[in-house]
């Protein structure tokens, strides 16, 4: 059944390649409509502007966790997505979703186009990456 009222931010997650993104604390996605000028000199000094490209982005932020003490880690870590998308230059299915059966989810193919670690004194060791989408972005029902 779809969530209903205000949604707890809690319930939704990335998915990289199928694989659910571990430790995330955030995660926000973008969906841009990219307008082109098309103003002339007898527009009367007002910008005209006709539909453009779309483009689409994820962001997630985490904690910074190698290994987890007494098991492995159930999801991707900042390592592997380091591993199996920068150092690769590989193109991967992006899923924003709660799934939650009725929900609605936004699944894509995308690069992994910034991965970075802050890591304060005295505090906890944080993470952060971004996704930039390749082609088309589709929102559908879980």
């Amino acid at each position: 059944m779809a969530t209903t009222g205000v949604i707890n931010g809690t319930k939704f997650a990335v998915y990289a390649g199928g694989t659910k993104i571990a430790y995330a604390t955030s995660a926000s996605i973008s969906m841009n409509h990219n307008l082109r000028d098309t103003s002339t000199k007898d527009s009367s000094g007002w910008r005209d502007q006709l539909e453009g490209q779309r483009d689409w982005e994820v962001s997630v932020e985490g904690m910074l966790i190698f290994e987890e003490s007494g098991g492995a880690i159930a999801g991707l870590t900042m390592d592997e997505l380091y591993t199996s998308y920068i150092a690769t230059r590989t193109v991967f299915e992006l899923k924003f979703s709660t799934e939650v059966s009725g929900d609605y989810k936004w699944t894509g193919n995308a690069f992994l186009t910034s991965l970075s670690a802050d890591t304060p004194n005295e505090d906890s060791s944080t993470w952060s990456a971004s996704f930039s989408g390749t082609g088309a972005l589709t929102q559908a029902t879980v």
